[in-house]
């Protein structure tokens, strides 16, 4: 029976734990573990000893618990049966990981079911040894990281389907916008594997979500898109899906040629939709019942006085805006007088406005209110006479010389027509720079 000097580690780098294949060892034996490595010494089931790196020689002074297992009958050397174990200690950050079939989860925002892939990679180190030997390796001879990946994929599938779906619900958001979340999902993982893997030995150094994905051919994934790509067109265009479907059938029942009211039918809708929808809508409808009526040579149009939109002949409301085509026009001395600076109603003997209190100043011709230091009324377009600055009589804007005071008429304010002298660089009644 042969017998083993020499013991060393002659697996792959990526082994977390081999066992050397002969197990006839004396205690002579020479045992090498390298950096990172620990060497377990395993007989009848039995962990004896835990070596780190170095060189060990198997001897009772190593090893007292051999005295109490083998007969030393040969001078203190003698041959016995065990197993080495090489447990590799080292930092492996790159174990990969993924969902072997999609997992149906149901979005949130949007109430479809979608299956859903995930896949990433994790880091992991053997923190303790034994425990690590005896709960997981038992009598695999070489655990490596394809075989960590196969033990713990019932858990980390378990745990990507529940953090997925806690965060789609809790933060309401789509699947299709999960992979902004990827970080906060890794660390969330991490922190719900590392309490279970510390179990058996492992620390779990980091844990990396890498893509949440959803297929391309999935029938309710391609609706989705379909359905998000057209809201975002309908967005930049500027209306939503109920205008959409009314300028549809706004424009089908306008190129219904058979019936003598298609013409007016989307006239009639732009109206109705305008004073129904509000003013943003009832334009939509304006512009396209226009362009319909614009298109039809059989009906004449006209233009509303108060938007200037297109309107059939016939019709006495604008669609755009709902003004009555057949009233008659204001003319500046019905329209209502108000106070220029707040808008508050005045009458032709208010000296000062009941809103604000500032002073009115009437036109001589309308009564309306003028602003402040104002040479025109903007009812009516009276324009203010020029004064004398010496004397405040009325004078020509071509005159040089006053007719009341003969005060010299240098220049006047080009505002407010206030006379001016020839040095002043800014109107004494405005303000105005000359």
């Amino acid at each position: 029976m042969a017998i083993v000097e020499v013991v060393k580690y002659n697996g792959r780098p990526d082994v977390f734990a081999w066992k050397y294949p002969n197990e006839e060892l004396g205690t002579w034996t020479q045992l090498i573990v390298n950096e990172a490595q620990e060497a377990v010494l395993v007989k009848g089931g039995r962990v004896l000893d835990i070596f780190g790196s170095g060189r060990h020689t198997l001897e009772t002074a190593n090893i007292p618990i051999l005295n109490n297992i083998i007969n030393l009958p040969f001078g203190g050397k003698s041959p016995f049966t065990a197993e080495v174990w090489y447990i590799n200690k080292g930092y492996n950050l790159d174990v990969k990981w993924g969902t072997p079939t999609p997992v149906q989860i149901q979005d949130p925002k949007y109430g479809i079911f979608a299956p859903v892939r995930s896949n990433g990679a994790f880091g992991i180190h053997i923190s303790d040894a034994k425990k690590f030997l005896i709960k997981l390796v038992a009598t695999i001879p070489t655990f490596d990281a394809m075989t960590v990946t196969k033990y713990f994929r019932s858990l980390y599938v378990t745990k990507v389907k529940d953090a997925i779906s806690t965060y789609l619900v809790h933060k309401q958001i789509s699947i299709l916008e999960i992979n902004a979340y990827l970080d906060e999902l890794s660390l969330h993982m991490k922190e719900k594997i590392q309490p279970i893997m510390d179990e058996y030995g492992i620390a779990l150094v980091s844990f990396y979500v890498n893509e949440i994905s959803v297929p391309e051919d999935d029938t309710a994934v391609k609706k989705l898109k379909d359905a998000l790509a057209k809201r975002a067109e309908m967005n930049i265009i500027g209306y939503n899906y109920q205008q959409e479907r009314s300028f549809d059938t706004l424009e089908g029942a306008a190129k219904n040629t058979g019936s003598a009211a298609a013409p007016f039918t989307g006239a009639g809708m732009g109206l109705g939709m305008g004073f129904g929808m509000g003013q943003e809508i009832g334009a939509g409808f304006g512009s396209m019942a226009q362009e319909i009526q614009v298109n039809n040579p059989k009906e004449a149009t006209k233009a509303c006085p108060k938007c200037h939109a297109r309107i059939p002949q016939t019709q006495r409301f604008c669609g755009n805006c709902g003004f009555d085509t057949e009233q008659k026009p204001e003319s500046p001395k019905d329209a209502p007088m108000v106070c220029s600076a707040c808008g508050g109603t005045i009458t032709k003997n208010t000296k000062f406005c009941s809103e604000c209190g500032r002073k009115i100043h009437h036109c001589p011709n309308c009564g309306n209110d003028m602003p402040d230091s104002s040479a025109n009324c903007s009812s009516c377009g009276y324009v203010k006479p020029q004064q004398c600055l010496n004397c405040g009589s009325e004078i020509s804007s071509k005159s040089k010389f006053c007719p009341e005071c003969g005060h010299v008429l240098a220049k006047f304010c080009p505002k407010c027509n206030a006379s001016i002298d020839g040095d002043e660089k800014f109107c004494p009644e405005c303000g105005e720079r000359l």
